[in-house]
């Protein structure tokens, strides 16, 4: 089956095509044809997993271009790595497909949603499933577009148009950085092949510095993708799509992509200690930053989208501090508990009648039980609480910068790991124990609908999810000798894997213990008054919920000088450049009116002028010849 495995990314493909040409037709039937194509590409995703744990990779490619001395093949390629990503992609899409078709039952574009989710799960796969970097840009390129697509699905809202052209268009300052990326590794190596640019920098035929500028680049790319400092400020404003689009796109599939591309070209950034430098700053620099934002935030899905900033930030640290198969792990275990918080956040908004604010909800344990069961879950996965998926994952990052990276490092990461545990026991907390809130806060004219649980072609994918938050990180366990490490590594160069200690463990446990225990006093108990830390530290809360006023200094450097010399160079343009031409028109029109003037139609006229003409012309040839001298 590993030779087949290019049929992967076509199931999902044919169901965008059917839904494109059939989708009005079918209309929510449309949901089945994507549920039943993500269900096969899962299948063979597993049959292609099982081959490869067995056995060795598989890789086939066609000549694509030639030119010179060069040729740029096209092709699919199966390794540990992308054989790990295909499970967690269609593992998330299927569950994400069941999710929607109760999610979006109702809305008038039902079928073309399906259709989206069908192309960007082929986008994400195709990307996955590349043999080499050039390949890879092109789908990268692709799930970008489909991001677009999803995130502005609800177009006529303009904070949700407007959240689709701030992703795109910040992604796009990455993507640059990815494409300059790959201009200097063709031209340095004479390749897009993995093997033969991991082999020339291994080599020695790439010189230092151009090694570190090809990472740090190729990082641009990873940067804008999964949204690391400081072009992170798309993902939170992308919470306007529909809430499974934020599971499946923004919690663990394509934010995943910029790390995914870390994993891939990793022997490059081996190379360069300064790239690894700037990785791992970068990381730790996004994971404290995001997760202090997170602290203060008020609607429930932007909670989750700073929280995810925050994760894609130690797995990026990870991968700076040699943590290799840490940041992988780390991705795969967050895919499954962060989709998993993302759909029981959709649950929760569902049964609240599209209602996002905490201070609205409370009390929703006895309303929505198998929601809050699933989501306390995934919050004990993401918190960091043995034995839950997030555990084993956190522990391994924490060894990685305890032993590779610096003091500071290992200190951002604790204190992030700690404030991660708070924030979001604070948001469990507010969601669904207390005092229900929602009848206190309504709007004029609005009326109470009253809390429910969701049905359960929604709740079954949550508890698929909660399973895999509970059991998916024993695969990288001492119980079963490091299996992930041994199955990542085998074959590849990635360095020494560091693995904590008991201490190590024990202090793990105490930092996610100390955030839940502090989030318990004050939003459980009430021991600490909500307000006790905002009125301590006004200036420190409000810089907080401003988001370090980030899209206000984006706005004052870039945006609006760019709209202004948009707007002079459109001044230029319409009353100089269009104001020549324009002149020109008018000229040649006022000419063209004053000599149609003249031609009255009536043929005495047209004689006599003629006639006139004639001796003028005649007595002016006598004139210059001299006769009248």
């Amino acid at each position: 089956m590993i030779q087949y495995a290019w049929i992967i990314p076509v199931f999902p493909l044919l169901a965008f095509v059917v839904l494109l040409l059939f989708g009005r037709l079918l209309k929510e039937k449309a949901a089945y044809v994507g549920i039943i194509a993500m269900a096969a590409s899962f299948g063979a995703s597993l049959i292609v997993l099982f081959e490869r744990i067995g056995g060795e990779g598989y890789q086939y490619v066609v000549r694509w271009i030639t030119f010179g001395e060069h040729t740029i093949t096209m092709g699919y390629e199966v390794t540990a790595l992308n054989a790990m990503m295909l499970i967690v992609v269609t593992t998330v899409s299927l569950l994400v497909h069941l999710f929607s078709k109760a999610y979006m039952h109702g809305d008038d574009r039902f079928p073309v949603f399906y259709s989206y989710l069908g192309l960007f799960s082929f986008s994400m796969l195709g990307l996955v499933l590349s043999p080499n970097i050039l390949q890879l840009f092109i789908f990268w390129e692709l799930v970008g577009l489909c991001s677009f697509l999803l995130v502005g699905f609800w177009f006529f809202k303009p904070e949700a148009a407007a959240a689709a052209k701030k992703a795109f268009l910040t992604t796009r300052i990455g993507d640059v950085g990815l494409f300059i990326g790959l201009i200097l590794t063709f031209i340095y190596t004479g390749s897009f092949e993995y093997a033969t640019i991991f082999a020339a920098i291994e080599n020695g035929l790439v010189e230092q510095t151009m090694v570190t500028i090809i990472a740090i680049c190729i990082f641009l790319g990873a940067v804008g993708k999964s949204a690391q400092f400081p072009l992170h400020v798309w993902l939170p404003d992308a919470m306007e799509g529909p809430t499974p689009v934020s599971a499946l796109i923004h919690a663990a599939t394509m934010v995943a992509a910029g790390v995914y591309l870390v994993g891939v070209m990793y022997p490059v950034f081996l190379a360069s200690e300064t790239a690894l430098t700037v990785v791992a700053y970068t990381g730790a620099i996004t994971a404290i930053f995001a997760a202090s934002i997170a602290l203060v935030n008020t609607d429930i899905k932007r909670v989750l989208a700073y929280s995810t900033v925050s994760q894609l930030g130690f797995m990026i640290l990870a991968l700076g501090t040699m943590g290799y198969v840490a940041g992988l792990f780390h991705l795969m275990t967050h895919a499954f508990f962060k989709a998993l918080l993302f759909l029981g956040a959709g649950s929760v908004i569902y049964g609240m009648h599209h209602r996002q604010d905490i201070k609205d909800m409370g009390g929703l344990w006895s309303k929505m039980k198998i929601t809050a069961i699933t989501f306390l879950i995934g919050t004990l996965a993401i918190a960091g609480v043995p034995p839950f998926a997030g555990f084993w994952s956190k522990e391994v990052i924490l060894a990685a910068v305890l032993y590779n990276g610096d003091p500071f490092l290992f200190a951002i990461v604790s204190i992030t790991a700690a404030m991660t545990a708070f924030y979001m026991f604070r948001l469990f907390f507010k969601v669904f124990t207390g005092k229900y809130r929602g009848s206190d806060n309504l709007e004029a004219g609005e009326h109470h609908h009253e809390p429910h649980e969701s049905p359960s072609v929604m709740t079954i994918p949550l508890v698929a999810l909660a399973v895999l938050a509970i059991f998916a990180g024993f695969v990288n366990t001492p119980i079963f000798g490091f299996g992930l490490e041994a199955f990542l590594t085998e074959g590849v160069n990635v360095g020494y894997q560091a693995h904590g200690e008991v201490w190590l463990i024990l202090y793990s446990i105490v930092i996610a213990a100390a955030g839940i225990f502090l989030a318990y006093l004050i939003y459980y108990k009430g021991t600490i008054s909500e307000s006790y830390f905002p009125n301590l530290v006004p200036g420190v809360h409000k810089l907080l919920l401003n988001k370090y006023y980030m899209d206000e200094l984006y706005a004052v450097v870039f945006v609006r000088p760019v709209v202004i010399l948009g707007k002079v160079l459109w001044g230029i343009d319409r009353f100089i450049i269009d104001g020549i031409v324009n002149m020109l028109g008018y000229l040649t029109k006022g000419a063209g009116y004053v000599i149609s003037r003249r031609h009255t139609g009536q043929l005495q006229t047209y004689g006599l002028v003629t006639v006139v003409g004639g001796m003028a012309v005649m007595i002016l040839a006598f004139v210059l010849r001299g006769y009248f001298g």
